[in-house]
């Protein structure tokens, strides 16, 4: 059966932006997916996405006009309650073939096939395979109504009374098969060939297309738009490259303005615009975000990524003169500057300090008390942190830049731009004449923002970053505010993962249950507050190991180490290196499986068993010899693991593999003596301990 290929276009007013993208990659992927299913495609075709503002279509290879019929097979009943003795068919046979369009005749051909317990009739048929009229309007229902729009329109169709709900109006759809339309209808349109082309600059209206594979190069010529969203997105990246270079700059470097700015051009053309130069007296990261943000400019950087007073605008039209173009983007981003030079030069006005107190008015959470409030338990978190870490001094400026790191909330600028908290609260420090490490701590105590984000820069900005988020952690933890599925209003995984880093990458000396205890008792003054800190130590070990073994670990080292919860994140490292050692000895799986075995017998023991031998209790030469190896490995092994050695601490354990091998050959554990019975299960307790320093071994175990 010959197959053409198909062309849907929707188009539409302006779609969002933003959601352009996945709108047109989800529309063209549930089209081809239903004709597929409906037999009109094969699993081998390409299927092909466009998405301009104002359309979404598919192009789908080797679609066939009419389906191929199917052999259905349907299950019947037992042959003894279809068939009488007669040999004739009962009425409940002859009922159920009508059900299924057939009648008397058909039941010579029944089919009889036992299915272990009796015989079954079964109905062997075809079904007519879809037209592609009848496919493609079920095709086309079911990726509209599959695409992810948060919020749909409902408007009025043009015979004044009937309304439909979609993201924005629609006014045409296109359905060609080859150069044949075919005939469906969606939203009161009626397929046809036709669409609009650009607003401004279309060769002809409407754009009409002789096929379906001329689709993307008629619209390109005669109505002077790239359909293709990755085509446009790459034409944009090129003349954005170019225009930099003559300007002597490059571009920001931004996928999601870049996504975005695609979104919103049909056909793209890149002019240069320029600013006063005063305004660069301004943070960049202000200008920066203010042209991005508000305008949808891309700011050009020198060689050193020192913002110019040069900016690059992907306009939607092409003009032979593009002065007067430049010039209202010129004149249009003049006030946003202005607006960002006012903020920051009324910003430096007060001090950071002025502003803590005010940080009492602003609610945090209900359960929580105030930003205030909350300042001054992480500036507790922190003093005590920088205590252990560093006595005095560190303690005092870790405190210092703790008080003052929320101060640029009440700023401004951090108010029109919220995503400058932080960057911001550095500038002023700087300009109030703090020291450079508690400006970059004040900067810095929101890192790691995200996953791959840098750590804070300096020790008293980790100091700051860790209590701002120990605080949270255990803030909400403490009034129940646990995530569950994918909910997770307060960033809690995040918060962990960056605490995890921090501690981590950055090897300090903080036992973590430790952590979570001290930071607990700063909201002993907190009405409700309950301390969680052995299901928020939970929550933390368990993304910590997902983030182990997402880094590479196999998830029996990750569960040997993680297992044991150690206290101090920064030797992980060092314990998983020591894990993946040993397990290449030839020792190792032996060594494993007697781990898991001593464990399971010391769990069966009702009482708790002490890492104790009674030597004068040593009968067996079998225990005798292990008790001897123990005592010549345990020192050795013991004094590795105390200077941090893991790999040395736990390649001393090879040497038990004989004595624990021929103990479990030729001693009998449970021995009818109590007190032999209780000196064998305290040899197995001290090779238990010995042998789960570093990571739980059973857990290498197959």
């Amino acid at each position: 059966m010959s197959s053409k290929n198909l062309l849907v276009e929707l188009f539409v007013e302006e779609l969002p932006p933003k959601a352009l993208k996945k709108l047109g990659e989800s529309f063209a992927a549930a089209l081809a997916a239903s004709l597929k299913t409906a037999g009109l495609a094969p699993s081998t075709a390409t299927v092909t996405a466009f998405a301009s503002p104002r359309r979404l279509a598919a192009h789908v290879t080797d679609v066939l006009a009419v389906a191929a019929d199917k052999p259905v097979v349907q299950k019947l009943m037992p042959v003894a309650v279809g068939i009488d003795a007669a040999g004739n068919a009962t009425p409940a046979l002859l009922k159920k073939l009508a059900a299924l369009g057939a009648d008397a005749a058909a039941v010579a051909g029944l089919r009889r096939e036992s299915d272990g317990k009796a015989d079954i009739l079964f109905y062997d048929s075809l079904a007519r395979g879809a037209t592609l009229a009848e496919g493609l309007q079920k095709a086309v229902e079911a990726a509209l109504a599959a695409l992810p729009i948060p919020k749909v329109m409902t408007y009025q169709l043009g015979d004044g009374w009937d309304t439909v709900n979609f993201v924005r109006p629609a006014h045409a759809l296109v359905a060609l098969h080859g150069a044949d339309v075919v005939p469906v209808s969606v939203l009161g349109l009626n397929a046809g060939r036709a669409t609009q082309g650009h607003r401004f600059e279309a060769a002809v209206d409407p754009v009409v297309f002789a096929d379906a594979d001329s689709y993307a190069e008629t619209l390109r010529r005669d109505g002077a738009v790239i359909a293709s969203f990755a085509e446009r997105r790459a034409e944009i990246a090129r003349q954005l490259a170019a225009a930099a270079a003559i300007a002597g700059g490059r571009p920001i470097d931004d996928d999601a303005l870049l996504d975005e700015v695609t979104a919103l051009v049909e056909r793209p053309n890149v002019l240069v615009g320029q600013f006063e130069a005063e305004f660069l007296a301004v943070p960049q990261e202000c200008l920066i975000l203010t042209m991005k943000a508000n305008q949808k400019y891309f700011p050009l950087l020198d060689a050193a990524g020192k913002l110019t007073n040069k900016f690059l605008v992907v306009s939607n039209i092409s003009p032979a003169d593009a002065s007067a173009v430049i010039g209202g983007n010129e004149r249009v981003v003049r006030p946003r500057l202005a607006d960002a030079k006012f903020f920051y030069d009324q910003d430096r006005k007060k001090t950071l300090e002025s502003r803590v107190l005010g940080l009492a008015k602003v609610v945090y959470h209900n359960k929580l008390g105030t930003q205030g409030e909350r300042v001054q338990r992480v500036c507790a978190i922190a003093q005590g942190i920088g205590l252990q870490l560093g006595g005095e001094a560190l303690a005092v400026q870790a405190e210092q830049a703790a008080l003052l790191a929320k101060a640029d909330l009440l700023t401004d600028m951090v108010g029109e731009f919220p995503e400058l908290q932080g960057i911001m609260g550095r500038y002023y420090a700087l300009h109030d004449g703090l020291a450079a490490d508690i400006a970059d701590a004040i900067e810095d105590h929101y890192k790691p923002r995200f996953a791959g984000d840098s750590l804070p820069r300096g020790l008293v900005g980790t100091l700051v970053a860790l209590a701002d988020k120990l605080e949270t952690l255990v803030g909400m933890f403490g009034i129940g505010q646990i995530p569950t599925g994918d909910r997770d209003p307060f960033a809690l995984r995040r918060h962990a993962l960056g605490v995890i880093r921090m501690l981590s990458e950055g090897n300090l000396n903080l036992p973590l249950n430790e952590l979570l205890t001290a930071s607990a008792s700063v909201f002993a003054a907190v009405d409700g507050f309950k301390p969680a800190e052995s299901a928020l130590a939970d929550f933390i070990y368990e993304r910590l190991a997902g983030s182990l073994r997402e880094q590479g670990y196999t998830a029996q080292e990750v569960d040997a180490v993680v297992s044991q919860r150690p206290q101090r994140l920064g030797d992980i490292p060092k314990r998983l290196a020591a894990v993946r050692a040993f397990s290449a000895l030839p020792e190792a799986a032996a060594l494993a499986a007697a781990n898991k075995r001593v464990g399971n017998i010391l769990k069966k023991v009702e009482d708790s068993v002490d890492a104790w031998v009674d030597t004068a209790l040593l009968r067996e030469p079998a225990e005798v010899a292990l008790h001897a190896a123990l005592v010549d490995v345990v020192p050795q092994a013991d004094a590795a693991f105390v200077t941090g050695d893991y790999s040395e601490s736990l390649q001393a354990l090879a040497a038990l593999r004989a004595p624990v091998d021929t103990f479990f050959d030729d001693v009998m554990v449970n021995a009818d003596d109590p007190a032999l019975r209780a000196n064998r299960l305290g040899l197995l307790a001290t090779l238990h301990a010995a042998m789960n320093q570093v990571a739980d071994l059973s857990k290498l175990s197959a």
